[in-house]
């Protein structure tokens, strides 16, 4: 209650969406873990394979936490029933990695009043984009910023939990020191309006 009330920002229509894993051992020990029996699963990222959980957050352009979820490691990013909870407060563009990357996710989102905009695979056909859109997508790192500080930073990750619910309270302690780190990672957008004059010549 405290984090969403004192720590979570406000959406201004600008949005980026990542999950960061929440290993809970070493792959080697995971037949031995004891602690996350029949909770964590094994799931696979882009740095390989682990043990344990997704934390899934939404940021906005000032690097304020507008969102958070916590899913088993197996668990697919493009899930519906999850996004629908993560981004029930949210409005305007959602900006994300190919991983998020489905029609159907596309289409829910829509029907909400967001867009979900994301980079398109080698093997598919190019879509017209905005250079806005363009621009800010490449300013997606914004994000990985706000796993890395909450991994580095405020310790969300490590193998040393002896309870669940001391699991839980790591997480959320973790997420609130962030909320109030002094500088966060951020954007410098300005919008600047031209008029353009247009000739017809009779």
């Amino acid at each position: 209650m405290f984090l969403k009330e004192k720590g979570l920002g406000k959406c201004t229509g600008i949005s980026f969406m990542d999950s960061t894993t929440l290993k809970v051992c070493r792959n080697q020990r995971i037949h031995n873990h004891k602690v996350f029996k029949n909770l964590a699963e094994r799931g696979k990222s882009s740095m390989g394979w682990f043990y344990g959980f997704k934390l899934h957050l939404v940021c906005n352009e000032k690097g304020e936490l507008l969102s958070f979820y916590l899913t088993k490691g197996n668990v697919d990013d493009r899930n519906p029933k999850h996004i629908k909870k993560l981004t029930e407060q949210l409005f305007g563009k959602i900006y994300a990695d190919k991983g998020y990357l489905s029609k159907a996710l596309w289409e829910m989102l829509f029907a909400d009043g967001m867009q979900l905009i994301t980079k398109v695979r080698k093997n598919m056909k190019g879509h017209i984009m905005e250079l806005k859109d363009k621009l800010l997508l490449r300013k997606r790192a914004i994000i990985e910023t706000i796993n890395d500080e909450l991994k580095n930073l405020c310790q969300i990750e490590h193998t040393r939990h002896r309870s669940v619910n001391n699991f839980v309270m790591n997480i959320l302690g973790a997420l609130i020191a962030y909320c109030f780190f002094p500088k966060k990672p951020s954007l410098n957008i300005e919008e600047i309006k031209t008029n353009q004059l247009s000739l017809s010549v009779a």
